[in-house]
């Protein structure tokens, strides 16, 4: 249907390499929650502990991810702020 001439509209390496480098970081993070999955079910635990186990874990994990997702919002507004004032 588009027939995009490669000449016309070249894809920059540096596109290639950040989609790549995210790509990566994706799949190592979800398989970093996948063992860490398969390794709480199949530890040798009482039903109730490894309940408490996970409870704490999806507590720890969504505390980091607030943060994370705090700083990104400050570091945007500090860069919003900084654009406005052509610094």
């Amino acid at each position: 249907m588009f027939d995009f001439d490669k000449r016309r509209f070249p894809l920059s390496r540096h596109d290639d390499d950040s989609n790549v480098l995210i790509y990566m970081l994706a799949g190592v993070g979800l398989g970093a929650i996948i063992g860490a999955a398969a390794g709480l079910l199949f530890a040798p635990k009482a039903g109730e502990e490894l309940r408490g186990d996970i409870t704490g874990r999806f507590s720890e994990l969504k505390g980091k991810t607030d943060e994370w997702i705090a700083e990104q919002r400050a570091k945007r507004a500090v860069d919003s702020a900084a654009e406005e004032l052509g610094v």
